[in-house]
């Protein structure tokens, strides 16, 4: 069995592999692995593989440190199925990366636009021939909430959720619409602008955040929420061939 961790801008992710297959999936603070020995007790865990968008914690890495068996670090230098050729590898978030290898896995020979809607709103094209071409990163929902409540004296913030019409009859409306069916005309965009070259394309999108679509584009998108677990494990099966 496999162990995979997760660690992003807002929350830690501890999932457990069976093969391809998805055991459990835990949830818990960036800073502290709450649950590592819980789950280690609980599997027969032979390996392990973490991805962090932060530096880890000296917490982190003592947990770390503890546990019975081999966990990988992933960066730049670890080797991956698929070819990597973003200009500043040393630079690349290993969530993104991981994503691609996800949708690479699951969808193979296929030309894939990964949609990841966290903290950060990001945007991969890998080819069919499994080449990572790179992608682009705009603010997430809740990073835009914040931000025009950070920046606009009179803007409050707002929840995601409630009333989103084309156009809002109040301020609240007028936030949540003019934030969330933006996040989903930029998405279109995207899939627009790729399906031209690409006709053929599959979009996978994974995050916490949902959208909707023109139902012309469902048909070509994929959800899966644990879409940077799944490339996180296939990556450390391949380490291990």
């Amino acid at each position: 069995m496999n162990l995979v961790i997760d660690i992003g801008n807002t929350v830690a992710k501890l999932a457990v592999f069976e093969g391809d297959k998805v055991v459990e999936v835990l949830r818990g603070s960036n800073h502290s692995l709450d649950w590592l020995s819980m789950l280690c007790n609980k599997y027969p865990i032979e390996r392990g593989i973490i991805a962090s968008v932060i530096t880890l914690s000296n917490t982190i890495r003592r947990q770390l440190a503890g546990v019975p068996f081999d966990v990988i670090e992933l960066n730049h230098q670890t080797p991956i199925p698929i070819r990597n050729l973003y200009k500043t590898p040393e630079t690349l978030g290993m969530d993104r990366l991981a994503a691609v290898v996800g949708a690479n896995y699951l969808a193979p020979g296929k030309n894939l636009l990964v949609v990841d809607a966290g903290t950060a709103l990001t945007y991969e094209f890998i080819d069919a021939e499994g080449n990572y071409w790179g992608g682009n990163i705009s603010p997430g929902m809740y990073t835009r909430f914040k931000t025009l409540n950070a920046c606009c004296d009179k803007l409050p913030l707002i929840e995601s959720k409630g009333e989103t019409p084309e156009f809002g009859f109040d301020t609240e409306t007028a936030i949540r619409a003019g934030v969330i069916r933006g996040i989903e005309f930029e998405i279109i965009g995207y899939i627009t602008l790729l399906q031209k070259k690409y006709p053929d394309l599959l979009v996978f999108l994974t995050g916490g955040d949902k959208f909707s679509f023109d139902t012309n584009l469902k048909s070509i998108i994929f959800a899966d929420r644990f879409l940077v677990l799944k490339g996180l494990n296939r990556i450390l099966n391949y380490n291990v061939k």
